[in-house]
């Protein structure tokens, strides 16, 4: 990940910006399930993305957290991907979405205890055996308190990362409205990561449920960063130092150069603590 600042989440429709900027650490994160395919306009667009750009994969269906392994069709696809590729970095969800054949398009919650701690380290391992590379694992979106935890959620995390040596991908946003739907302090969860499991940031817009109104935050990727979030962004680089961070907006999707004004905020932020390391 060296030389890598901040970067955007990258959509077809903005292809031919994308390669003709040329910013100091831009990188390009996509989800591989959008590129898996045997030839075509995707995969070619993606190649020639990742020939003037470092990309990174963000996966969204391998289901982690699930009942079942990761699904042995998939991963090899994906191995098949991150081999031609080379990306940047490979990460995936701290959630479940498979149960058997069938498929939700969801990243669910699963109730942290020991047995699924267990569960998911051996799923990790998996996919980074498979890959040939450790993976960075996100930290997933709240809306309802679950019973039975009997991991708090760093301590699993942290965990995770000493069985699997898997890096942590840690989502600022998820975090802060987790935070604002279940009650707990954003700042002290962010407080208590291990820094040096740390390899990637990502920040997002949120919304506001349409029938619940404020009392439930949705992670909807469909606006600017909240002040909230970069404020909790700030304090986590004054701990950790600079990490790369991916700006994620995915629906109601601004022109480029919008996302790359939010970018220059990130970009910024990263600058100055560079300067002071």
């Amino acid at each position: 990940m060296d030389g890598l600042s901040a970067g955007i989440g990258f959509k077809p429709v903005h292809f031919m910006p994308a390669m003709q900027a040329r910013h100091e650490g831009l990188w390009f994160e996509v989800h591989p399930e959008n590129y898996l395919a045997d030839g075509g306009p995707r995969p070619r667009m993606l190649a020639a993305l990742a020939a003037v750009h470092p990309v990174s994969l963000h996966g969204v269906s391998m289901s982690l957290a699930g009942p079942a392994p990761p699904e042995p069709a998939h991963l090899q696809r994906l191995a098949a991907l991150v081999r031609g590729l080379r990306p940047a970095l490979v990460s995936e969800h701290l959630a479940w979405s498979r149960i058997g054949t069938r498929y939700e398009p969801d990243l669910l919650p699963f109730v942290r205890n020991t047995a699924a701690l267990q569960r998911v380290a051996r799923h990790v391992m998996a996919m980074q055996d498979a890959l040939g590379r450790p993976i960075a694992v996100e930290n997933p979106s709240h809306y309802l308190p679950l019973p039975g935890h009997t991991w708090e959620e760093v301590d699993f995390l942290q965990e995770l990362v000493r069985r699997t040596g898997c890096a942590l991908l840690v989502d600022v946003n998820n975090v802060h409205l987790g935070a604002h739907n279940l009650g707990f302090d954003a700042a002290d969860w962010l407080a208590r990561v291990p820094a040096d499991a740390v390899a990637e940031i990502h920040l997002a817009g949120h919304s506001i449920d349409p029938l619940l109104g404020d009392a439930l935050w949705i992670d909807s990727h469909d606006a600017p960063v909240a002040d909230g979030a970069w404020a909790l962004y700030q304090g986590l680089l004054d701990r950790i130092g600079p990490r790369p961070t991916l700006i994620e907006w995915d629906s109601q999707l601004p022109g480029f150069e919008r996302l790359m004004q939010e970018r220059q905020r990130a970009q910024e932020r990263l600058a100055r603590h560079a300067v002071a390391a």
